[in-house]
């Protein structure tokens, strides 16, 4: 009997938590709190990727990330909610029952219909958002400080233990992530990619799987949400608006939809280039971040993974 492959990809991932939060305790505070948000953002990019697996492009996948974290904020502020763990759950769980009604809308739309329609939804709810004095309008809102079962710590304490929330959360749903991608479910989000026609021919409903991996993508934009919430200690309409979105589409494209880790270190990437940029040059930081985008896409159209797979194939030959 053939011994089956090690799975290096959870490997990996359970090997790099441990790595994280030793470092987390050695590592200057400013880095940690950029690797902390970059995580959070990269789940949220990460939900973009499963529906860029099953050839799907939301332009509006902010709306999952605002909905986890104001989740997270109006619990706190509004019904004293403070325990990091339950702040997750109901974020989670309202991005999770709103994608439920909204996915059955999505799943029937393709190519830029799909897209557009989903950054119209992610629209509506910024203008919602901006009309809402009572949750600060446009300048948003602070949450209370984060518990975690019963622990309040404070200062540099509590500061680690949301960057240590933060990591095992993103390394738990990677890895759930990674095992939905490699099963059978997740195989055929790629023969949707390839061929829509086809699948419905061998008897599975697309619609449904496209439902799915909807509802999957809600869920893991939302628990970012929540994880950016609790690190910045605030949130605004802004996690909603189309720049938001847009900067998750940027990080699945530049990072390729070849393994889950590549949505979590290319959101990292993106934003160090940024931080660079910012440093090096106020005025025109855009424009090299820009230029950078446009190397990647033009020297590695199947995004930076595509390095790992040429390294991989290249030792092969050797």
């Amino acid at each position: 009997m053939k011994k089956p492959d090690l799975d290096w990809t959870t490997v990996l991932l359970l090997i790099g938590l441990p790595v994280l939060l030793v470092s987390g305790l050695l590592m200057p505070e400013w880095i940690r709190f950029f690797l902390q948000i970059s995580l959070a953002t990269g789940l949220a990019a990460l939900g973009v990727m499963i529906q860029m697996r099953a050839g799907l492009v939301p332009f509006g996948q902010g709306l999952y990330y605002c909905l986890g974290g104001y989740a997270a904020g109006m619990s706190g502020t509004f019904l004293g909610i403070t325990d990091a763990f339950a702040l997750l759950a109901l974020g989670l769980g309202l991005s999770t029952v709103i994608a439920a009604i909204l996915g059955l809308l999505m799943a029937r739309y393709r190519e830029i219909y799909y897209a557009m329609l989903s950054l119209a939804l992610s629209m509506i709810l910024y203008g919602l958002l901006v009309k809402a004095e009572v949750l600060g309008s446009t300048d948003g809102f602070n949450l209370p400080k984060a518990t975690f079962l019963g622990y309040a710590p404070e200062g540099e304490a509590l500061r680690y233990a949301t960057f240590a929330l933060t990591c095992s959360v993103t390394t738990l749903l990677a890895v759930l992530l990674h095992r939905f991608l490699v099963s059978p479910l997740g195989y055929v989000g790629e023969a949707i990619r390839e061929n829509e026609l086809r699948v419905e021919y061998l008897g599975t409903s697309p619609s449904r799987l496209i439902y799915f991996t909807y509802l999957v993508a809600a869920a893991v934009s939302g628990a970012g949400g929540v994880l950016a919430a609790i690190a910045v200690g605030h949130v605004d309409p802004d996690m909603a608006y189309w720049t938001t979105s847009g900067h998750f589409v940027f990080v699945a494209l530049l990072s390729g939809n070849g393994n889950v880790i590549a949505p979590l270190a290319g959101s990292f990437i993106l934003e160090l280039v940024r931080v660079y940029a910012v440093e090096f040059s106020p005025n025109t930081w855009q424009m090299i971040l820009g230029g950078v985008m446009l190397l990647v896409i033009i020297f590695l159209p199947n995004g930076l993974w595509s390095l790992v797979g040429m390294s991989r194939a290249r030792r092969r030959s050797t």
